[in-house]
């Protein structure tokens, strides 16, 4: 895929997610209007949403390399009382590695 259809796709999903949301307006003014709309989301989507396919958490959590304190904290709570669980305590979500929209290309290496 080049990099511009993976950037499509993307977009897809989320119009497709959210053009049916009350709080999503019908049209949008003037460009400003759109500026203002995606810089919020964008904003709430990269630090406030905890997404699933990064382990429940937040892509500014991954990116700064919060992960393994974010893994390690819920594994402590979830440890802490082993009683208020009936079969076992829940395992957290796997840990991500990175967060990419488009990862990096894979360098070739050349032998010389």
């Amino acid at each position: 895929r080049s990099k511009s259809s993976e950037d499509n796709r993307c977009y897809e999903v989320w119009m497709s997610g959210h053009q049916y949301q009350p709080q999503f307006p019908k049209c949008l003014g003037c460009i400003d209007d759109a500026i203002s709309l995606f810089r919020a989301f964008f904003g709430w989507c990269n630090q406030h949403h905890h997404h699933s396919g990064l382990g429940l958490m937040t892509p500014h959590q991954v990116h700064f390399g919060q992960a393994d304190e974010v893994h390690a904290a819920r594994q402590t709570i979830f440890n802490a009382n082993p009683e208020r669980f009936v079969k076992k305590p829940p395992t957290p979500p796997q840990k991500p590695e990175a967060a990419w929209i488009n990862p990096p290309a894979a360098k070739l290496q050349f032998q010389a």
